[in-house]
């Protein structure tokens, strides 16, 4: 495989790239093909060490071509190893399951049924012989496997971030004499179940940001009870919504936006990742309840802006209908939704693969991965999608393993201030036992930012 100069979104510096190529359906070697594609940044060094660092990215379906500013970062880890960046096939520059249906992913966080959008993507990519089933995790870890052969990587430390943690510990699995050392970060235990369990644990996280609104004097005074007021609003749109009036943040242009209290609940779901963002929704709210959803839709914006440039939601489809939505059982989909708000948009996104190709993977999927190998494990105290208790769950096979919770924190820890120094401190002594105390003590003695009680507020 030849590898040339080229450049990664958002980073300045030149990597070395090149695509492997691998068919799409290993069962069929003469079959179609697809190019997996790698960027490397290369170390700081004229000898570096044998074994790289590979970052794995979330989503599913984000592609880690789009995490350049977080390799970056790494600068301690580069003075000696490459930082390998693989885009997931169907993500990115590998092969993307591009689809006019899902080009505009903003609008997608105000439309609350993806299933006709989900139907007419599948079958524009079916029109194109693309076979959907072949894009899971499973296929993934083999074009992993595929790629270290073809760079001539003996061993590689993973870094798994979010569904990228579920890849590592896949990977850990299959081929465990090719793993060095494991970090996860905001940790999916191969027992979750995306498409349901993620439902349960965002309405912790906002309970838990109401909750933190309750014991702020200022918040508290601002906004006696944004439960109800997120309650009142859902009164206030009804079943059919409402069209709304509001200046467009990037055009300053005024538009008009049909929202529903599904759609506000979407839009909800991504402002609860970061606590910086999820200490505005008492306050935006308020405004939204007021009939201004003005500040509601700037702040939506300012997470999915680039969204459709960094997640492949055709991709996500294929994993999640493979992996996730075949376990689980009527009673466990009843149980888990039952007294929820989003219960009806998690119900049409588990719908979804009615309409969309169901790929196949192996029995022992969702069990533990058992692994003496070195495991760091870290964990966002206000993440609404994999919290602490994912993290402790999965340390528990792990026999040489150390769990870091930052309280403070949100979905996924690592980029963080001295979160750079402990990957790197991690990876160089292949231990748990040679972590900077410093910056371990710093993560477990933060604390979230304070409510946000109101537009004129500090």
């Amino acid at each position: 495989m030849q590898l040339a100069e080229c450049k990664l979104p958002n980073l300045a510096n030149a990597a070395q790239c090149g695509e492997l190529e691998v068919p799409e359906d290993r069962s069929k070697p003469q079959g179609r093909k697809i190019k997996i594609f790698v960027a490397i940044l290369p170390a700081n060094t004229l000898s570096p060490k044998a074994d790289p660092f590979v970052i794995l990215a979330g989503g599913p379906g984000q592609g880690a071509s789009h995490l350049g500013p977080f390799a970056a970062r790494l600068t301690e880890l580069r003075r000696t190893r490459d930082v390998v960046l693989i885009d997931q096939r169907g993500t990115g520059r590998s092969s993307p399951l591009d689809c006019d249906a899902f080009k505009d992913l903003e609008d997608e966080i105000l439309d609350a049924d993806p299933v006709p959008r989900a139907a007419a993507c599948a079958h524009q990519l079916q029109e194109r012989g693309i076979d959907l089933a072949q894009y899971t995790t499973t296929s993934f870890i083999a074009d992993l496997e595929a790629m270290r052969n073809a760079l001539g990587y003996a061993q590689m430390n993973l870094w798994g971030g979010s569904y990228g943690s579920r890849v590592a510990q896949e990977y850990l699995r299959r081929f465990p004499d090719r793993v060095r050392t494991v970090i996860l970060d905001g940790v999916a235990p191969p027992a979750m179940t995306i498409s349901l369990d993620v439902w349960r644990t965002r309405a912790a996280a906002l309970a838990t940001v109401w909750q933190a609104c309750a014991q702020s004097a200022e918040c508290q005074r601002a906004h006696p009870d944004p439960g109800a007021t997120l309650t009142r609003l859902g009164k206030s749109l009804a079943n059919a919504g409402r069209d709304v009036d509001l200046i467009d943040p990037r055009t300053g242009r005024r538009k008009t936006i049909p929202v529903t209290f599904d759609a506000v609940l979407s839009a909800l779901q991504p402002l609860t990742y970061a606590p910086e963002l999820s200490v505005l929704l008492p306050e935006l709210l308020e405004r939204a309840a007021q009939g201004d959803y003005g500040p509601l839709f700037a702040t939506i914006q300012s997470v999915t802006a680039n969204l459709a440039e960094q997640m492949n939601a055709a991709l996500h489809y294929s994993v999640t209908c493979a992996e996730d939505v075949p376990r689980i059982s009527a009673d466990a989909q009843t149980r888990g939704l039952a007294d929820l708000p989003a219960r009806a948009i998690a119900l049409k996104i588990i719908k979804v693969c009615s309409v969309w190709p169901r790929g196949a993977m192996p029995a022992d999927f969702g069990d533990p991965v058992a692994s003496a190998k070195p495991v760091l494990v870290l964990s966002g105290g206000t993440d609404p999608v994999t919290p602490p208790a994912y993290g402790a769950e999965v340390t528990k096979s792990f026999s040489n393993s150390k769990h870091i919770v930052a309280p403070g924190y949100g979905h996924i820890v690592s980029p963080h201030v001295c979160g750079p120094r402990l990957l790197a401190a991690f990876v160089e002594a292949a231990s748990v036992a040679q972590l900077p105390q410093t910056c371990v003590a710093y993560f477990e003695s933060s604390v979230p930012p304070p409510p946000w009680p109101n537009r004129l507020g500090a």
